[in-house]
């Protein structure tokens, strides 16, 4: 299968060499000729991957005609704020019979809209030749091939499918699902849990602290996406707990990386300086909390985030406000 990857950044890299791995012809877009040259040239992207050599059988175009020209499969790997834009420059060259799948994790801000939904609102097609590819996949893990697992959801089964085949690679294990829904706003969602438990992290706390971050962030989600439409044992899978857990727990997560930094130093200037990308969560928060609010979803701990990263609070002031939020049942049963 001939397979578009749109994006030459870390992911979009490493996206590039599962689907070759799989058995794939891919060839990578990107903006940045420096870039571009050096994959055509050396098999290398210096600045997202370092040392590491990619497949002798990847191209490299700035050329998007020339990226999509007889693609049977695209793949977006691009930043989630700087989706519609793109789109609205691609919308006369992609055919609306070819599958696109979104490996993008994060909320539209402006619209709060998910990005399958911003890319069917901007080509004008039907949510069935869109897919969602999420999961516990860090970039650095996966990159050295290293055994992950991924979820590949659609509202079309045959798509999912497809999706599914395209990525499975010896190292790399993808399962279906119909739930885009739920998919979406937990790999949205987890990055600023991610930020919270850095913050954590940041601030000097421990273990403790950290589960209680992750789980109750879990029921935030969990009780977000279910009020959405989606289906709750999505978040009990890979899509859910799964990219939780790897994007929580991992000194090579970007938002918890700015999530330490920004509970150091209290500073969301010195917390992106701290990172060489973009943290996801950084932007996704408020998108988030805005949903929370449109379905009646209690949401404190994303909203604490949201208010640290736009500058309202201190970290400090927003673990103390945590903690006096009151409490009863855990879990409602009802």
């Amino acid at each position: 299968m001939k397979v578009a990857v749109l994006g030459s950044g870390q992911w979009g890299s490493t996206l590039a060499q599962v689907l070759i791995d799989a058995g794939n012809e891919v060839i990578i877009w990107g903006r940045n000729k420096e870039v571009v040259d050096e994959i055509n040239t050396k098999y290398s992207n210096s600045s997202a991957l370092f040392e590491h050599l990619l497949p002798d059988g990847l191209s490299a175009t700035r050329e998007i005609e020339r990226a999509l020209d007889g693609a049977e499969l695209i793949v977006l790997a691009i930043p989630s704020q700087s989706l519609r834009e793109n789109l609205l420059r691609w919308q006369g060259l992609i055919s609306s019979d070819i599958a696109i799948v979104s490996t993008l994790k994060g909320i539209e801000i402006s619209t709060q809209l998910r990005m399958s939904e911003v890319i069917s609102q901007v080509l004008g097609r039907d949510s069935s030749m869109i897919s969602v590819l999420t999961g516990p996949n860090l970039a650095r893990e996966v990159i050295l091939r290293q055994p992950a697992g991924a979820v590949a959801a659609s509202t079309n089964q045959e798509v999912a499918e497809l999706t599914a085949k395209a990525f499975n690679a010896p190292y790399f294990r993808v399962y279906t699902s119909n739930d885009v829904i739920g998919c979406e706003l937990a790999s949205a969602a987890k990055n600023v849990i991610a930020i919270a438990v850095g913050m954590s992290i940041g601030m000097g706390f421990g273990e403790n602290t950290q589960a209680l971050v992750i789980t109750r962030g879990l029921n935030e989600l969990t009780r977000l996406a279910i009020a959405r439409g989606a289906a709750p044992l999505t978040f009990v899978g890979l899509a859910g707990v799964g990219d939780l857990l790897a994007t929580c727990g991992s000194p090579l997560s970007r938002n918890r990386t700015f999530g330490e930094a920004l509970g150091r130093s209290g500073s969301v200037e010195q917390a992106q300086r701290a990172i060489s990308s973009t943290a996801e969560g950084l932007t996704t928060a408020q998108a988030l909390v805005e949903l929370a609010h449109l379905v009646g979803v209690e949401a404190p701990i994303m909203e604490a985030v949201c208010d640290v990263v736009t500058s309202k609070i201190s970290p400090q002031q927003a673990f103390l406000n945590l903690m006096k939020i009151q409490t009863g049942a855990e879990i409602d049963h009802a």
